[in-house]
């Protein structure tokens, strides 16, 4: 009687397990998907504004990269790659902004370092992962113990590595994400810089 009971309970685990991959999986927003607008509290060269990709949609394309955080190596190496590109992307009328779970303070330093963004475009902050959640990214917990190359202790969550490029009617152009692509931070830029010059 145990074991039958036992197989069921299984059975039950396994189907609630593939029901909730299903789910994440279809929940992602995908290419030709409407990107849902958003506003957050940002930082450009260590100064706060409110970000709002509405606005931002009505000049060009918008490139909405998110990462897992500030002053961790690829994180650092791909937002160094974006600002080393910057005035590539402005050449193609397209605003470039950086999402992540970091709080404000955090990335008002990331903004200004010369070694990443370089006070180059903006980094928003999307502490609840609410932001994340829209485009069909689950935010991991914080991971007890993590630091970042500076030796301070990480303790929000990470969100996914994942690039939206958002054509000027709002729709999706372009997703790609390193957990499922296979493709390193700075792979990103290339991609989504490849991609908006030929809007």
């Amino acid at each position: 009687m145990f074991k039958k009971y036992y197989c069921l309970a299984f059975l039950v685990f396994s189907l609630s397990l593939l029901v909730t991959h299903s789910g994440f999986a279809q929940s992602m927003l995908t290419k030709g998907a409407t990107a849902p607008v958003f506003t957050a509290q940002a930082s450009l060269a260590g100064s706060e504004f409110d970000f709002s990709l509405k606005n931002a949609l009505a000049k060009g394309p918008v490139v909405v990269y998110f990462y897992p955080s500030a002053y961790t190596g690829g994180c650092d190496a791909e937002a160094h790659a974006f600002a080393e590109n910057k005035d590539k992307f402005t050449a193609a009328g397209t605003t470039i902004i950086g999402v992540s779970a970091d709080d404000i303070t955090r990335l008002n330093k990331f903004s200004s370092d010369p070694n990443y963004c370089a006070g180059k475009f903006p980094v928003a902050s999307d502490a609840d992962g609410k932001i994340a959640a829209s485009y069909g990214l689950t935010m991991g917990a914080a991971k007890l113990g993590a630091k970042d190359v500076l030796g301070q202790d990480l303790t929000h969550g990470f969100i996914p590595r994942t690039t939206y490029v958002i054509g000027k009617d709002g729709k999706i152009v372009a997703v790609f994400s390193s957990s499922t692509d296979h493709i390193s931070p700075t792979d990103h830029v290339d991609k989504a810089l490849a991609i908006v010059k030929g809007l």
